[in-house]
């Protein structure tokens, strides 16, 4: 007769739809695996939508669980925290958790907002502290940090369709739940970053990707406009089904920062960047920005979320975003 119990498990909360929060998750399986041999590693997308799952105490109840590149929960089942936001603490009492559990644990719960990537700080962690495998992941650590902190060359480069690795975060960011999360994590754990963008999953949900993504472009540039400094697009009057990230950048080049309002299945989002690639340097922090409004993200890029039927006091806030980075940083906007 076979035995029926059901195996232990790791529970892993993570950005979902977001190609760090994916990688993030492989690394901490790896620095897992040792220490809790034999249990399932279940993996949940989070995000900060209207609706989006967040992280909480029934989620987090496996015998191991963690969050990575996502929002503190101060939650006592929690074993591992990893991020590099700069709004990783809604308030003072998570903040004084994460301290608590750091001074027990410190190679467990680790925060740096001066990271590029969350997926770079849990590997180095990984190996200097744990001592952790990590063979086989170098590509996805490489890439997973050059996508978060926008290394591109040029905006052209960050937007080229023709790279399998940029097709993959393009799928990751509009399928990227639990369900796809879970599978496309086993496959790079196993077999790492080619393998992945060669499945026959990944590249069929491009191929729908594909045309929605010219069809973003297209929309953008009838609807953009740079005022002053700031490129500026409101796309919330129809729901967007595929974003392809900087084309404010290609499109308005000398833009020092970008503002886009879009409506999305989940809800309206406001996104906030600064552009790399221009003259203009960073003079805000925009995660702060983000975070007046109930939204995070780093020092050059953020995003807020709204309710399906908040779209008039998202083109609001982001109206006043606007005009806040046409001049130098406020003291509460400083980097």
């Amino acid at each position: 007769m076979k035995d029926k119990t059901p195996s232990p498990r790791f529970v892993c909360a993570t950005h979902g739809h977001c190609f760090d929060g994916l990688a993030s998750a492989v690394v901490l399986r790896r620095l897992v695996e040792p220490e809790y041999p034999g249990h399932t590693f279940e993996i949940h997308a989070c995000g900060y939508g209207h609706k989006q799952e967040k992280p909480n105490v029934d989620m987090l109840s496996g015998a191991g669980n963690a969050i990575v590149d996502f929002r503190y929960e101060p939650v006592d089942s929690l074993t591992h925290y990893f991020d590099h936001h700069r709004t990783a603490f809604a308030d003072d009492d998570a903040r004084r958790h994460f301290d608590q559990r750091s001074q027990q644990k410190p190679a467990y719960f680790v925060f740096d907002g001066d990271r590029s990537s969350c997926t770079k700080l849990l590997a180095e962690v990984a190996k200097r502290d744990h001592g952790a495998d990590l063979l086989g992941l170098e590509s996805l650590i490489t890439w997973a940090d050059r996508i978060d902190s926008a290394s591109f060359d040029s905006a052209e480069q960050a937007t080229d369709k023709d790279e399998p690795v940029l097709r993959l975060a393009a799928v990751i960011e509009q399928f990227g739940d639990t369900q796809f999360l879970a599978r496309a994590a086993d496959v790079l754990f196993e077999f790492g970053l080619e393998a992945l963008c060669k499945k026959r999953f990944i590249t069929d949900a491009y191929k729908i990707i594909g045309p929605r993504q010219d069809d973003f472009i297209a929309r953008v540039k009838t609807a953009g406009v740079q005022i002053g400094r700031v490129a500026f697009a409101d796309l919330a009057d129809q729901t967007v089904s595929a974003v392809t990230k900087f084309v404010q950048y290609k499109l308005w080049p000398s833009a020092t920062y970008s503002v886009m309002v879009t409506s999305m299945a989940s809800g309206i989002r406001i996104a906030i960047g600064h552009n790399p690639w221009s003259d203009g340097e960073l003079d805000v922090d925009i995660s702060r920005i983000c975070a007046r409004y109930g939204g995070g993200g780093h020092p050059m890029v953020g995003g807020i979320g709204f309710a399906k039927d908040e779209i008039e006091r998202a083109r609001a806030v982001a109206h006043e975003i606007v005009s806040e980075l046409q001049g130098a940083g406020s003291e509460d906007g400083q980097p």
